[in-house]
């Protein structure tokens, strides 16, 4: 039997980023940016140990929160904005052979500006470079977006252009079909898989013999700015890519839950509102959603509405199905915390049902989190569950009937 090698995969994360301040600990597309390189580190079959080096204590703190270790604090020195990634390393590797007498034999770079990596991408990484001894490094790249045999230097006296590269049989590369022309690749920030080896003694991050692990292009993401944040936001909510995702991390129903909360706008009802001329307003709700409270209730769960509107629309529809309801809440999440405390209601035991971004911070208080079918984007990245009917039309029947079943409750002998 072959031991298996001791794999550290090392997450560096300063605090002083200039672009987009704090950048690895902001919240994209619904958790920590740091949170995706932790996760990924995490999963992968080969890894044995995962490492967020940073110099700063609040990234340090979400760190661990998901599962990191942050054994050292890295000195101001290695945080700078002109601070290369082979000190990051060696410091890292020095500090831990020093303090614990711990010597892996490959470390994984995940940087986080690179969030989107496909599954089993780090194992595939590993497990090339440890077939291949000769290799100091495997680096993850895509096919490159332009061709560096069309670039050109310019002179910046003359303005005279001069071929940046040459292409030996190909006269003039720069005027050749694309298709003519070598294949190039640009590498990526998703994985480089090195030898400790190389970083020690080498004094390098790749060695020289570096392989290549090929990754689809579609999962290219590199964070500088805020333009890009927003772009690589929409493709992780939208484009259905298989990569690794914090959010899969999903809390399932309770198995006795004692409390149900709901949102009013958009679960109750369709999140529309109608206004007549006199400015008062209306609202379309769903009748079988009374029916299917009322046999939670029976069962022994309580409901409650928590809302931040004021209109009296949403009295008048809690009045008529007989709910409790909390309306004018401007902090929904401080205003839940006192209604379990005041009613000792254990949170691990209350559900939750929203649709929009001011009920993110209830779902963490809660033992799930669930959101309508036609929730914003951002509320059902974090969910622990999305139902299949809209707010409006069905969606609380549906999770009332979820929570009967889950009790063990025979629904067609209430």
């Amino acid at each position: 039997m072959v031991d298996k090698p001791e794999v550290l995969a090392l997450v560096p994360a300063r605090g002083g980023s200039k672009g987009i301040p704090h950048k690895n600990i902001r919240d994209f597309a619904g958790y920590p940016l740091l949170a995706y390189s932790i996760v990924a580190g995490l999963r992968a079959e080969s890894v044995t140990r995962v490492i967020v080096s940073t110099d700063d204590a609040e990234i340090a703190s979400v760190a661990r929160q998901w599962g990191a270790e942050t054994p050292f604090m890295r000195p101001d020195s290695l945080a700078q904005d002109d601070t290369t990634d082979l000190p990051v390393f060696q410091h890292a590797l020095a500090w831990l052979a020093e303090h614990e007498d711990y010597h892996p034999q490959v470390v994984v770079q995940l940087r986080p500006t690179s969030p989107l990596r496909p599954v089993g991408l780090i194992d595939a990484a590993v497990a090339r470079l440890l077939a291949h001894p000769a290799a100091g490094c495997v680096r993850g790249v895509v096919p490159a977006g332009q061709n560096p045999h069309k670039m050109w230097r310019l002179h910046p006296g003359t303005g005279v252009m001069s071929p940046l590269l040459e292409v030996p049989g190909i006269p003039e590369p720069y005027n050749a079909p694309r298709q003519s022309l070598p294949a190039v690749h640009w590498q990526t920030g998703h994985v480089d898989a090195i030898r400790v080896s190389t970083i020690l003694e080498q004094g390098s991050l790749t060695g020289k013999v570096v392989l290549g692990i090929g990754i689809d292009p579609r999962y290219t993401v590199d964070i500088d700015t805020p333009f890009d944040w927003l772009r690589y936001e929409w493709l992780v909510e939208n484009a259905g890519l298989e990569m690794v995702d914090p959010a899969t991390r999903r809390r399932p129903l309770p198995a006795d839950p004692a409390l149900l909360v709901l949102d009013f706008d958009g679960v109750l009802t369709d999140n529309r509102v109608f206004v007549d001329s006199t400015g008062r307003e209306s609202v379309a709700a769903y009748r079988s959603d009374s029916l299917g409270l009322n046999r939670l209730r029976a069962a022994g769960v309580e409901v409650l509405v928590l809302s931040t509107e004021t209109d009296g629309v949403v009295k008048a529809r809690c009045d008529k199905i007989k709910l409790p309801v909390v309306q004018g809440v401007a902090d929904k999440a401080a205003r839940l915390r006192a209604i379990l405390a005041e009613r000792r209601i254990d949170s691990e035991r209350v559900v939750y049902l929203g649709n929009d971004i001011n009920d993110l911070p209830c779902f963490p208080l809660v033992g799930c989190a669930v959101v309508v079918a036609d929730a914003l984007p951002a509320a059902a990245r974090q969910a622990d569950m999305r139902l299949s009917r809209k707010g409006g039309f069905g969606a609380v029947r549906e999770l009332c009937d979820m929570i009967l079943t889950k009790k063990g409750v025979d629904l067609w002998q209430m």
